[in-house]
């Protein structure tokens, strides 16, 4: 009888250390995201505490979009950077949503015009004169909401972390 409890205590013992290191592990993953923030939400923050800020237009049919989510969006020194010095807005470019920002309504005016309608922000904020919109799209703008850089291809981390830098 005395076999079988402490066997049974074992067992118990190492089911409930694989429960902590995978919910540990679990936990320490979901400290490692990026804090994106919507259009609504930056306003309030840049009201608050200018920093600058990181725009990333994505499609849900992007697979360079998809793979910088994979890659750069994930890497541990670019959460860190984007989640101390920079507010990062993430959105879908053909988002349906009306969006107030700074007092102005902002809608997708392209609905029903075209196959993969463009959102009114994105059109604003990264149409290039003589070349069609084109995802992905990453803008780095100072706290003034100024414009500094613009990237119109996929991103590394690598490539990320001088950008932000």
């Amino acid at each position: 009888m005395y076999l079988l409890s402490m066997k049974n205590l074992e067992i118990t013992f190492f089911t409930f250390l694989f429960l902590g290191l995978s919910l540990g592990s679990t936990l320490h993953a979901q400290k490692q995201q990026i804090n994106w923030i919507s259009f609504e939400q930056l306003e309030d923050s840049l009201n608050v505490k200018p920093k600058k800020v990181l725009i990333s237009f994505y499609a849900d049919w992007c697979s360079y979009c998809k793979k910088m989510d994979q890659v750069a969006y994930r890497d541990g020194k670019v959460i860190s950077i984007l989640n101390k010095d920079y507010y990062a807005v993430k959105m879908n470019a053909e988002s349906r949503d009306t969006i107030v920002f700074e007092g102005e309504k902002f809608f997708n005016e392209e609905i029903g015009k075209q196959r993969n309608p463009i959102h009114q922000i994105p059109l604003l904020l990264a149409s290039r004169k003589s070349y069609p919109f084109s995802l992905p799209v990453t803008l780095i703008l100072d706290e003034k909401f100024q414009v500094i850089k613009r990237d119109f291809r996929y991103i590394s981390a690598r490539k990320m972390m001088r950008i932000l830098k």
